[in-house]
């Protein structure tokens, strides 16, 4: 695969940043207003996942939780994000497609990895959303970038690969946070390749 590759690019939430305890805050905030035990909404939100469905959604759906908040300031890198993003960026160009609210480039600013990064396109800025395929040609334009010479790296299958998959782009399903329970169930999900963590990739490409 690499030896097409100029531009890879990256989703951002469970695959550079770890969302563990955002996404452990909003299901507590459900376990209180629905008067469960954590352990058991957690379970519940599993098994969502496993049925392809976004588990902390369909809970506040079930439990009629309103205004189910996300808590930005508890998102944190993964350990080996930025070790992974300083290896490739001297020879790759390094790309952001993620849906984000505003402000994104300020916030891997603050994470200290915006300067391996030489573009960033996320859905509040650009106005569509994954996995609307516009996003994706969106960002390959700017890149000036044939899909054939792009890889897009994500955790969920739904939003990450099919649409990349579809446009002729190169695919890694990256099995970190909620999306590694995804079921594959059909062709077009099989990612080109599969990895547990963002060092593999140095493994990959370098």
């Amino acid at each position: 695969m690499k030896n097409d590759i100029e531009w890879i690019f990256f989703d951002v939430g469970s695959t550079l940043v770890n969302e563990e305890k955002v996404y452990c805050h909003r299901l507590q905030d459900i376990a209180s207003v629905a008067g469960e035990p954590f352990e058991k909404i957690y379970n519940l939100a599993i098994e969502f996942y496993k049925d392809n469905k976004k588990g902390d959604l369909e809970l506040t759906l079930k439990y009629k939780v309103s205004g189910s908040k996300w808590y930005l300031e508890e998102e944190e890198l993964f350990g080996d994000t930025e070790e992974t993003l300083k290896a490739l960026s001297p020879k790759y160009k390094i790309g952001i497609i993620a849906n984000q609210s505003l402000g994104t480039a300020e916030r891997l600013e603050k994470f200290g990895i915006k300067k391996y990064i030489d573009l960033i396109i996320a859905s509040a800025e650009e106005g569509v959303e994954k996995p609307d395929k516009r996003i994706f040609n969106i960002a390959l334009s700017k890149a000036s970038c044939n899909p054939e010479n792009a890889v897009m790296i994500g955790d969920r299958i739904d939003n990450d690969i099919v649409p990349a998959k579809e446009l002729g782009m190169k695919t890694i399903w990256i099995k970190q946070g909620f999306g590694k329970y995804w079921n594959i169930t059909c062709e077009n999900e099989i990612p080109d390749e599969e990895i547990n963590s963002l060092s593999e990739l140095k493994e990959r490409f370098l």
